[in-house]
């Protein structure tokens, strides 16, 4: 079969008894019929349990706030990590080993 997109032959690949058909030029990949209720049935059975959420403690009061103005208000910028943004690498889900 062709890739639909540029006519290269697909590769056929089965990853976790589920196949896949893939074009190793574009990276477009095609399931074949039942395919993809297998994945959504194996998503519903491998989601993880979502944990009961911890009620919130209550704030403590605000501590009083020092008078605004003066050389000290101004901020300061390129001193605490500027250009850090705080992406964290996030795991793999069982979807993105099929795909690799």
């Amino acid at each position: 079969m062709a890739c639909p997109v540029d006519g290269t032959p697909l590769v056929m690949s089965e990853r976790q008894n589920i196949e896949i058909d893939y074009c190793p030029t574009c990276r477009g990949v095609w399931l074949d019929r039942g395919e993809l209720d297998k994945i959504i049935e194996r998503s519903a059975t491998q989601a993880p349990p979502q944990p009961p959420q911890a009620p919130q403690p209550p704030q403590p009061p605000q501590a009083p706030q020092p008078p605004q103005g003066g050389p000290w208000s101004q901020p300061h910028y390129g001193q605490q990590g500027y250009g850090h943004h705080g992406h964290h690498k996030r795991r793999k889900s069982w979807l993105e080993e099929i795909f690799d």
